[in-house]
């Protein structure tokens, strides 16, 4: 029996509008008021949101726990499986001294403290937010950055500020991927739109992260360099997102752009050189580097029988580019989760109406779960959608082609390269997989959240209360992604949460669903900076606890401003030729 989603249970819109938000409230409260650990705050959502779906919304309970069910599945595999096999390859980096040895093999570029601040927080910080993201780059850029001599809040601030523009495509494009599952709109399109907006601020940003350092007479006599950074890094960044797909788009980016500024850097040097490690006008800097007994390290050359250690330092993030770059081709997956469609009548192969061999999915590594309790069993009603329209519900346990599968064969190949056993490897994974129990339960319940939002309805009822800001909701919509990570901590927590209400709400008023669900990831990458998880991560990798709210009073301009900004391309580009020809996916 089919079941039709409610919108105004309540017959009261703005009473059943507050009704719906109770899972995202609950969510955000018991994250940023009374601080409970993530996954006890995801699981708590989830238990609200089964409760509003079920009694208050209407939604059958076998229907409410099936959708969960989906969503906690899609959490596991693809996202869960990508965020354990990447923890682990980098667990086996660290463990071995191989990601001390690249550390050191980027701070001995330069003496000038802008360029080591653009070369160490943006692009490194880039390529550590593309492989593993969550909270990993700005504890690895702070952590050197102290060890180079700044100061405390110079480190915590600037790796916060620079761990922006990248943040969409983080930890292989978990959140486009988790975007595009929340929404049911196409991963490829989504991965486009957020290229078509974030490489504006990866051009953007490195000249604003020297300017909040130096100032701006210091950031002009650097500008070429600064240029070189971000151009390198935009320029890729919008290839890869619009031609490849959102998996590799920070590494190949932040590869490209350190390669490019160490070239560039080997032609060119400033006028002068910049040793100061303190932020400009903050004159206690010195003093609370001082405190703390930093010292700059010295800046050398590396010698020629140190160039092995640092290529073998490299090696296994080469290898897992390459990887994932071959998992990420559509003919690779092909090749395992399709094969030739039959006809039994003839027991030939099957032709579409243009006459080409048709494919169907292999069961062996693409077996099909189907959620047959809610698939085509909801049905979507006017006025969210304008005739009424029933969700499908199919999971395609792609095992061997998902992105997490690729990255454990290249964390294992590296791991054996790098002179691990197999057993301790084995070893090394089973304590991964109790490191991060909690992240995995969190993802899990995130995601159950999310499909349940959808399947019941409520992120429609959300969504049509948010409509009425009419002409304004490209700038709303953007700083409501900003508010999902502030108050989250993670760009794909905020997709799971507002993915859903963005499309409908991008529904009801005629934008493009695509540009609205890409603002929210777009928009949030600027709350990075402010939120709770990110200000406690940078605290402690510079050793400066206790001081998280000066952290968060340096930042937070920053964050508002740029988040600002990316709200206002958005509405260009939501409103205004030329910038309108750069949305996808129609309207």
């Amino acid at each position: 029996m089919v079941w039709q989603q409610i919108y105004d249970p309540f017959g009261n819109p703005i009473l059943s509008t507050l009704m719906a938000a109770v899972p995202v409230v609950v969510m955000l409260a018991a994250l940023a008021f009374f601080h409970i650990k993530a996954h006890l705050a995801a699981l708590m959502a989830l238990a609200s949101a089964l409760v509003i779906a079920i009694f208050a919304f209407g939604m059958p309970a076998n229907m409410a726990g099936s959708a969960a069910l989906y969503g906690a599945a899609n959490g596991l595999l693809p996202i869960g499986w990508i965020v354990l096999n990447i923890i682990f390859l980098h667990r086996l980096t660290t463990e071995n001294g191989s990601f001390k040895v690249l550390q050191d093999s980027l701070a001995r570029i330069t003496d000038d403290r802008r360029l080591q601040l653009l070369l160490i927080a943006f692009c490194f910080g880039a390529f550590f937010e593309g492989a593993a993201g969550f909270g990993t780059p700005v504890a690895v850029t702070g952590a050197i950055l102290i060890g180079l001599g700044f100061s405390p809040l110079a480190a915590s601030g600037l790796a916060l500020i620079a761990n922006t523009a990248p943040v969409a495509f983080g930890a292989l494009g978990t959140p486009i991927i988790t975007l595009a599952k929340v929404t049911g709109l196409d991963e490829m399109e989504l991965s486009m739109m957020v290229g078509r907006q974030l490489p504006f601020f990866s051009v953007i940003v490195p000249f604003w992260l020297i300017w909040a350092f130096a100032g701006w007479r210091k950031m002009l006599e650097i500008w070429p360099a600064i240029l070189v950074a971000g151009v390198s890094f935009a320029v890729p960044q919008f290839v890869v997102s619009n031609y490849h797909g959102p998996m590799l788009v920070d590494v190949i980016a932040a590869l490209i752009s350190m390669a490019c500024l160490t070239g560039f850097l080997r032609v060119w040097k400033p006028a002068t050189v910049h040793t100061s490690a303190a932020l400009s006008g903050r004159v206690d800097n010195s003093k609370i580097a001082e405190e703390h007994d930093e010292k700059p390290v010295a800046s050398a050359t590396f010698a020629s029988d140190a160039k092995p250690a640092v290529m073998r330092a490299w090696m296994p993030w080469i290898i897992l580019t390459v990887f994932v770059f071959a998992w990420g081709t559509q003919g690779f997956k092909n090749m395992f989760d399709t094969r030739p469609a039959i006809d039994p009548a003839t027991n030939s192969a099957k032709l579409d109406p243009q006459g080409k061999p048709m494919r169907e999915a292999n069961p062996i590594f693409a077996p099909v779960l189907t959620f047959t309790t809610i698939h085509q069993q909801i049905e979507k009603v006017p006025p969210v959608v304008p005739t009424p329209k029933t969700e499908e519900a199919v999971y395609k346990f792609t095992w061997l082609t998902s992105t997490g599968s690729g990255i454990l064969l290249a964390a294992i190949l590296g791991g054996l390269l790098m002179g691990y056993s197999i057993p301790q490897l084995i070893h090394q994974y089973l304590r991964t997989i109790w490191v991060v129990r909690y992240s995995l339960i969190t993802i899990v319940a995130m995601l159950a959240l999310g499909f349940l939002t959808r399947y019941s309805g409520l992120d429609a009822t959300m969504g049509l209360a948010f409509a009425a800001t009419g002409i304004f909701y490209p700038m709303f919509g953007t700083l409501l992604g900003w508010l999902g990570v502030a108050l989250t901590g993670s760009d794909t927590a905020s997709n799971v949460l507002f993915g859903g209400l963005q499309r409908v709400t991008a529904e009801q008023l005629g934008i493009s669903p695509v540009l609205m669900a890409a603002a929210n990831s777009s928009g949030g990458v600027m709350g990075k900076m402010v939120d709770a998880q990110s200000i406690v991560v940078a605290s402690t990798a510079t050793r400066w606890y206790g001081h998280e709210g000066e952290i968060l009073r340096y930042v937070f301009f920053h964050s508002i401003i740029l988040a600002i900004l990316v709200g206002g391309l958005v509405t260009l580009q939501a409103y205004v030729a030329p910038f309108s020809s750069m949305v996808v996916g129609g309207h």
